[in-house]
């Protein structure tokens, strides 16, 4: 059953513009938006997707990637279909970018927000993450989802391309605690031909989530030939660092996938690279992201010394307390456990 969707305005001839995201989608009767789940119906527009789950686990909070919000706890992690991008590399492609097929194939597994929120507790889950595609698209689940999770104790946290409108973030703000966004690269050019995008947007939206409050961090997926040079390594981490020198900047490995196959794995060395061009540019924490073992650790910006450690998803030793360095008792920035 279609829910109508917030964030629209409609207009003459029973057309209608959506305000969700930056594509700001101008949709005749009957139409879909970019999202493919966001149909016109007698100047009405609504969501396919409320309530229709395509995907959920219970993950590590670091898988995210989250390293600065609760420290090895869970997240319960859920997803319905859609995006608002293409990206060509994107890893879970057949649930993001679903083709354009008959609206009756959309349905996932039905679920109200009261038992995705009932589920996140029984497996003891602290945070409910919205991931795997794009949340914008499914916003009103995810608002309704966020509320109550809210009103039950538990916190909220958003993986996100970045691209939704200030609209948008105003009303998921009071419930929003993290997210984590992609700034796929520095250069508009690379927005519009590989992931079907665009930057400014998504900057927009990543100060604006700073200056909400909301934890944030970023990651970069690194990829050969395509936004892995110099300058670009070195801007990007100029402007995350403009906007804020405490967010977590986390550069990806690039493996083949979807369109992009014919491509090799991200070199290790240019992660190096990317991430002497984050403590260059004065950010605090700069993690590798897919590479196991290696740059993984949280060290503390006043002594150096690794204050947690990790291996793949999983924390192995937390030395942070209330926050602090135990070293020299230099406060970390973060969303982290309270001291008892």
């Amino acid at each position: 059953m279609m829910r109508e969707a917030l964030l629209y305005e409609k207009l003459d001839g029973l057309w209608v513009r959506c305000h969700l995201c930056a594509h700001e989608c101008l949709i005749p009767n009957g139409g879909r938006g970019r999202c493919l789940v966001r149909v016109n119906r007698g100047g009405t527009l609504g969501s396919l997707v409320y309530g229709q789950l395509i995907a959920e686990a219970v993950d590590p909070i670091e898988k995210k990637p989250l390293f600065h919000f609760l420290p090895g706890s869970l997240a319960y992690s859920v997803a319905a279909l859609g995006c608002n991008f293409r990206c060509a590399h994107c890893q879970n492609h057949t649930i993001a970018q679903p083709l354009q097929v008959a609206e009756h194939e959309y349905r996932g597994r039905r679920a109200s927000p009261e038992s995705v929120v009932a589920a996140a507790i029984r497996s003891g889950c602290k945070t409910i993450a919205y991931t795997y595609t794009e949340p914008t698209v499914y916003f009103e689940f995810a608002l309704d989802v966020a509320r109550c999770a809210r009103e039950r104790g538990l916190r909220n946290v958003f993986v996100s391309n970045g691209f939704m409108m200030p609209a948008a973030l105003e009303l998921i703000a009071p419930v929003l605690d993290g997210i984590n966004i992609d700034v796929k690269g520095i250069r508009d050019r690379f927005y519009r031909e590989v992931a079907g995008g665009a930057l400014e947007p998504v900057l927009r939206a990543l100060r604006a989530c700073v200056s909400h409050g909301i934890w944030v961090e970023v990651t970069t997926l690194v990829i050969p030939g395509m936004n892995d040079g110099e300058e670009e390594l070195r801007d990007t981490a100029q402007v995350v660092a403009g906007i804020s020198p405490s967010i977590p900047w986390h550069v990806s490995r690039f493996f083949p996938a979807h369109r992009l196959r014919h491509l090799p794995p991200t070199p290790v060395a240019t992660l190096r690279r990317a991430q002497a061009h984050g403590h260059a540019a004065g950010l605090h924490f700069v993690y590798l992201g897919n590479v196991p073992g290696e740059g993984e650790d949280t060290l503390c910006p006043g002594c150096g010394e690794a204050v947690i450690r990790r291996s793949g998803y999983r924390v192995v030793d937390n030395r942070l307390i209330a926050g602090r360095c135990p070293t020299c008792q230099r406060e970390l920035e973060g969303v982290w456990v309270k001291a008892p």
